[in-house]
């Protein structure tokens, strides 16, 4: 939404999970330390997660990781370790392995990765390293969000000044026979090289269109060859897990979620910001972290994992914030979006502005997304000036559902997601 950007202007790094019992864990060294200094990030404890993998072979830290419970945390929620497993497993002739970080980081209300970037970008260099050295990859690559230019600078920089010590390179930090090395690359502003195989068109030089799958990553990704590719923060939380230990990281949070997860809260509340929790906090007590809604109002909505994501009512708020209950109640946890909207929001420009969003993003390659999109936009645009029928809103329904079940990518399948929660859960929006 065009908000988003005002809410992003006054957000800042939070870290209070110790109202919940527990110390921050991926955000434990942000802002801590001079983020262009490798001593300092040394000092603070840096590598010793990867000095701790080296003493052991490749398939125990990988044992270790899988263990960890972690998924994906860019939205596919997709599990780490198998990824790690598949991609080491690739069959056939030892083939050239890749390890990309995505850092495309374009949905709305979405800034995690970017603090990851901007304030601990050694993390993101040793758990990309760590990720190398478990599923035996040569290559590494940092696909950074073309709107993030502070992000490819500072990253940029920490790769060279960590390959001018030794931490990039062959036989890093003296374990012979591990050459590893990292490319960082800038993109060029377009929300579909988020999905995976588009980022992988992107590298090699080609317009960002998705690929069908299968293939998978796994085994044909970057230039074909095997590849595992993971958010920044997916990756730094594996680091981070690892580093103090699993057991430690899966006493937090809950069984079927272990750990703490970044969440980015923006709209209504006090204090938006980044916020590091525990799983199993609730909604509402995620909110209340942010200090609640201006005074005088109430919460009318939240989205809950950005433009792809879906509407929730205030009934909700009591939800715990756990993949298990996301799954229930079929609120994706995405890329970690609660952004807030209270009562005197009107959201049919809401909903307008996210059809708008995904129809400029789209990239084309398939029919039902291309004309989706456009399609949706302009019905909410007739809305939004009073031109409503009896047939709006089943037409919206319909074009969704196309979208959703015929479409190429996570783009379309995902693009209607917001604006259904929200006609089924306020039909008088259209009316």
């Amino acid at each position: 939404p065009a908000a988003v950007e005002d809410f992003l202007a006054s957000t800042h790094p939070v870290s209070p999970t110790k109202a919940y019992g527990h110390p921050a864990i991926i955000t434990q060294t942000l802002s801590s330390y001079n983020p262009t200094s490798l001593d300092d990030y040394l000092n603070q404890g840096g590598y010793q997660g990867l000095h701790k993998a080296f003493e052991l072979h490749p398939e125990l830290v990988m044992d270790a990781i899988e263990t960890t419970g972690i998924l994906g945390r860019g939205g596919a929620m997709f599990p780490l370790g198998n990824k790690w497993r598949y991609t080491r497993h690739a069959p056939g002739e030892p083939p050239q392995k890749h390890i990309i970080v995505n850092a495309d980081e374009s949905e709305p209300g979405t800034f995690k990765d970017r603090f990851l970037l901007e304030e601990d970008p050694y993390s993101v260099i040793e758990s990309a390293t760590l990720a190398a050295y478990t599923i035996g990859a040569e290559n590494g690559w940092i696909f950074v969000r073309g709107e993030y230019p502070g992000c490819y600078t500072q990253i940029q920089a920490a790769v060279q000044r960590a390959r001018a010590r030794g931490y990039l390179g062959n036989n890093i930090l003296g374990q012979d026979g591990f050459n590893f090395d990292i490319q960082v690359y800038l993109g060029a502003g377009a929300y579909i090289c988020g999905e995976e195989t588009a980022l992988f068109e992107a590298i090699e030089g080609k317009r960002g269109f998705p690929r069908i799958k299968p293939p998978f990553p796994t085994t044909h990704g970057l230039f074909q060859q095997p590849t595992a590719i993971n958010n920044v923060e997916t990756l730094v939380a594996a680091l981070k897990a690892w580093t103090i230990g699993v057991d430690n990281w899966n006493a937090i949070g809950t069984p079927e979620s272990p750990g703490t997860k970044l969440f980015c809260l923006s709209g209504h509340v006090k204090k938006p910001g980044l916020y590091e929790v525990p799983f199993g906090i609730t909604i509402g007590q995620l909110i209340e972290l942010a200090g609640g809604v201006p005074a005088n109002t109430q919460i009318q909505a939240v989205l809950m994992g950005g433009a792809a994501g879906v509407f929730i009512p205030p009934t909700k708020l009591d939800m715990p914030l756990t993949y298990e209950h996301a799954r229930a109640e079929n609120v994706p946890l995405g890329s970690g979006v609660v952004m807030v909207f209270d009562g005197t929001v009107d959201l049919r420009p809401v909903l307008y502005q996210l059809a708008r969003f995904f129809a400029h993003e789209s990239c084309g390659k398939c029919y039902p997304c291309q004309l989706g999109t456009q399609r949706q936009k302009e019905i909410l645009e007739q809305v939004n000036n009073g031109q409503v029928t009896p047939q709006t809103r089943e037409a919206l329904l319909d074009v969704g559902f196309t979208m959703t079940q015929t479409s190429l990518c996570g783009l379309g399948q995902t693009a209607a997601s917001a604006v259904t929660s929200a006609l089924k859960l306020w039909p008088e929006l259209i009316e």
